[in-house]
């Protein structure tokens, strides 16, 4: 049922007054040039509630309480790949029935967003303070430093696409927070591995990776592209 308006104030109490004088509910719809329907309703919800004070409760209801809005906030902080259907089974467990689209309209309200993980290598401990250590090491290095600097890398292809489609729940310049991020091995079937190298003038060189690189084989890459990719990039 479609939920009538409120009248003001001042429309209801003159209802009311008109009532108490002994009016009749055609005769106050007339005077007052409102519908006599409107008229009954204000005179029995006065009867009912004994005042013509707006009522708490009128309006759309919230469809979350702000302890689901908490641990909704508390539960994809600490898991960031949970998916709203997940989320809307574990409230409904509790007795609080919401939809899955509901729940992504309220963890957008609270700055959180559903967004692909960017891929970043799996790195452990000792590898991560490595890093660190040349990042710090390096960070007031000058631009004409950086303009000889090549980089090479290595990177798998899938052949048969890559793998399942997943998101996180993140908020804004969070991306590269570890449990924002899905970690990726550089081997697997269905793939092709490749060596490849760039520097601050554009690419280099790009050579196909046979079977598993060995040492020897990481060796005759690095001797047949390197030194002509320095050349191609003038450094």
């Amino acid at each position: 049922m479609v939920k009538s308006r409120e009248w003001c104030r001042k429309t209801r109490e003159e209802v009311i007054t008109l009532h108490r004088k002994g009016n009749g509910y055609k005769k106050i719809a007339k005077m007052l040039n409102i519908p006599r329907e409107t008229v009954g309703s204000i005179i029995r919800k006065f009867k009912a509630k004994g005042t013509v004070e707006t009522l708490t409760g009128r309006g759309r209801k919230k469809m979350q309480t702000s302890t689901a809005v908490r641990y909704l906030k508390r539960r994809v902080e600490k898991s960031p790949r949970v998916t709203a259907e997940e989320l809307r089974k574990d409230l409904s467990d509790v007795g609080t029935e919401v939809s899955a689209q509901t729940i992504r309209r309220t963890l957008r309200n609270e700055g959180l967003h559903a967004r692909t993980p960017r891929r970043t290598p799996l790195l452990f401990p000792k590898n991560k303070k490595s890093r660190l250590q040349y990042a710090k090491s390096h960070v007031d290095k000058p631009q004409k430093f950086w303009d000889s600097v090549l980089w090479t890398d290595e990177t798998k292809l899938e052949l048969f696409g890559p793998m399942d489609q997943c998101y996180v729940w993140r908020r804004k310049n969070k991306a590269y927070e570890e449990k924002n991020t899905l970690p990726t091995v550089k081997h697997g079937g269905g793939s092709i591995m490749l060596w490849g190298c760039f520097a601050s003038a554009g690419t280099g060189k790009l050579q196909r990776v046979q079977g598993t690189m060995n040492s020897l084989q990481y060796q005759e890459i690095l001797d047949d592209n390197v030194m002509q990719s320095v050349t191609n990039l003038r450094l």
